[in-house]
């Protein structure tokens, strides 16, 4: 007997603070509200197969999280000096690790890049995950994480 997908509930229990935490570290202002959007996307869509529910809400929190920083670039550009954005409490606790240095370094990589080192080694995913969360293919990711790795090797 197969084992039955989970219901959205638990789903949502299950993942929320990792989509939270993917958001914060792909650079999102507002990772909360980018993990509660990517669940209500998924709630208000039938999906054909009820195991990709995890990776659409991973392609959907990157595709946020990317239409978010566009969105606040252009934004940033039509006003010389917007008002700093209050950070999270998420992206708080990630700044007040350990291991600053290598958030700084991540924050300088190209976003392709960034993203493909944040899903594999925060998240370990898988090549295959990976390429599907962010709409490339499994030897674009290969090429995006060698490259990050090979620049942050040179900033650290």
């Amino acid at each position: 007997m197969a084992p039955t997908a989970p219901t959205f509930a638990e789903l949502f229990a299950a993942q929320y603070q990792s989509l939270v935490r993917l958001a914060g570290l792909l650079g999102a202002d507002d990772p909360e509200d980018i993990a509660q959007e990517a669940f209500a996307r998924l709630h208000s869509r039938r999906l054909r197969d009820d195991a990709a529910a995890l990776g659409y809400l991973r392609a959907t929190v990157c595709n946020l999280t990317r239409n978010r920083l566009r969105h606040l670039r252009i934004t940033r550009l039509r006003r010389p000096d917007p008002p700093e954005h209050a950070r999270s409490s998420e992206h708080a606790v990630i700044v007040a690790e350990e291991h600053r240095e290598l958030l700084a370094a991540l924050d300088t990589l190209p976003r392709r890049q960034r993203e493909a080192l944040i899903l594999r080694y925060w998240l370990d995913l898988s090549e295959r995950e990976i390429a599907d969360a962010m709409g490339v293919s499994p030897g674009s990711v290969k090429t995006h994480a060698s490259r990050g790795m090979a620049a942050l090797r040179g900033m650290l």
